[in-house]
């Protein structure tokens, strides 16, 4: 019999479960076990080592605002089969002439579309350098340009004072697939 299963109590050993020994099972028995304490303890140990650093970065001035920015956008955009924001575009913002970058997050509801006469687009505008801050407007989809940018190097683009460039998408023909 495996040393290791020694350790089980009498009752427990396979030859009194199943009536005959199972050469090899004390190993896998010490694997499973080393597996599962480890697992434990990485699990336990990993969200310490993750909070204590949170606490670090939430006792400096400036970083805490920046991180608890960048964790709250991260954690509301990008929960698995989330979809807060869906395209990146460019929007006439504060005037004619200059524009700036934003989010469609939906579309109108449609008492403003009654209201205002025609489809309207809703667009969060992020502003800089704390994406969390922006403010939400109602645009006339005839007057959004759509970019051909992933939404996470919209951000980046955002976040880093416009420092993080993307850079450009493959152009792929018509009716062909970008994958």
């Amino acid at each position: 019999m495996d040393r290791t299963l020694l350790l089980l109590p009498p009752d427990w050993r396979p030859e009194a479960l199943l009536g005959f020994p199972v050469p090899g099972l004390g190993i896998v028995l010490s694997v499973l076990v080393v597996l599962i304490t480890g697992m434990v303890v990485a699990n336990l140990l990993g969200r310490k080592l993750v909070e204590g650093w949170e606490s670090l970065l939430n006792r400096i001035p400036l970083v805490r605002s920046i991180y608890s920015a960048v964790k709250q956008i991260l954690e509301t955009l990008f929960v698995a089969g989330g979809n807060s924001f869906r395209k990146v575009l460019m929007v006439e913002y504060p005037r004619r002439g200059l524009w700036t970058l934003a989010f469609q997050t939906g579309s109108g509801t449609d008492e403003a579309h009654d209201k205002a006469g025609h489809r309207l687009v809703t667009v969060f505008v992020p502003t800089t350098p704390n994406p969390t801050s922006g403010f939400i407007i109602l645009v006339p989809e005839e007057d959004i340009i759509e970019l051909d940018m992933s939404v996470e190097d919209g951000l980046k683009l955002i976040m880093s004072l416009g420092v993080v460039i993307p850079p450009p998408r493959a152009k792929v023909a018509p009716g062909k697939t970008n994958s």
